[in-house]
């Protein structure tokens, strides 16, 4: 793999449960994510997406394979190797479920503030860069002393964007960052994520709709019952996809193919993950 990546996934095993209830969801997964580059994981409910996401964050447990992160290997790490990790800010995680991700008892300034406080930040400076960074996702300020139930979901999944930038990691992963949201939201959150790319973070989006991240990246990855079946430039694979399971992608994305073509694509894709 690259020498330059921020992220190296090498052969990556995960199975879930015990005996022969065991089950593999993801199975010798490659993948590397350069600093700076924004790559898409693609994939239908079930494909080892987000477990994939989870395996990198040191969040489930790896059965096989290594992942390492900015040069050191974490696939065996301690608990406490993991804290310091977190702590420096490194790596950071947007949820899908916004009110969830966000603790109702606190109030959005806080929220924003607890990893600054962690890091040893004076809580004025930490103040100040809560603020500066809710005014980055077009937010204003007012919203800092709200609870996360008194705000809509674009508000609450643009201030979980906020405090993922406010340690200003490397790496931040987003699992489906527009999925919860309806159009005007979805299409002001999407403005944001491409304004990141200015920032030089690496960015991971995991989506199941391959219109969603065509736009927001260099690159995308697609799995398929747990193995990667195609990773290329985004418009590479969007244009001439290898694989069958992406030319279906492709052709179901809402943003990308004609009503008649994606209604085919979809009865497809059913009939290629229920054969």
């Amino acid at each position: 793999m690259s020498a330059r990546a921020l992220v190296e996934v090498e052969d990556l095993n995960v199975h879930y449960g015990l005996g022969r209830h065991r089950r593999q969801v993801l199975d010798g997964v490659t993948l590397s994510v350069c600093g700076g580059e924004a790559v898409g994981i693609v994939g239908e409910t079930g494909s080892g997406k987000s477990t994939l996401a989870r395996a990198v964050l040191g969040l489930v447990p790896i059965s096989a394979g290594r992942v390492v992160i900015d040069g050191l290997d974490v696939s065996k790490a301690s608990a406490r190797q993991w804290r310091a990790l977190r702590r420096a800010g490194v790596l950071a995680y947007v949820f899908q479920d916004s009110l969830r991700s966000l603790d109702p008892d606190r109030s959005v300034g806080d929220s924003l503030v607890e990893p600054l406080l962690i890091q040893g930040i004076a809580r004025a400076a930490a103040d100040a860069r809560a603020r500066a960074f809710l005014d980055r996702v077009h937010l204003d300020a007012d919203l800092l002393g709200r609870l996360p139930g008194a705000l809509s979901g674009g508000q609450r999944q643009r201030v979980a964007v906020a405090r993922a930038l406010v340690t200003e990691p490397k790496l931040i992963m987003l699992d489906e960052p527009v999925s919860a949201l309806d159009s005007a939201n979805r299409v002001q959150v999407l403005e944001i994520l491409k304004g990141l790319r200015e920032t030089g973070v690496a960015l991971v989006f995991i989506s199941h709709d391959l219109g969603s991240v065509a736009g927001l990246t260099d690159r995308i990855a697609v799995l398929y019952q747990g193995e990667l079946v195609e990773v290329g430039p985004t418009r590479a694979v969007i244009n001439a996809p290898r694989h069958v399971y992406t030319r279906l992608l492709v052709d179901s994305a809402p943003t990308l193919r004609s009503a008649a073509a994606k209604r085919s694509a979809r009865e497809s894709l059913r009939a290629l993950l229920n054969p």
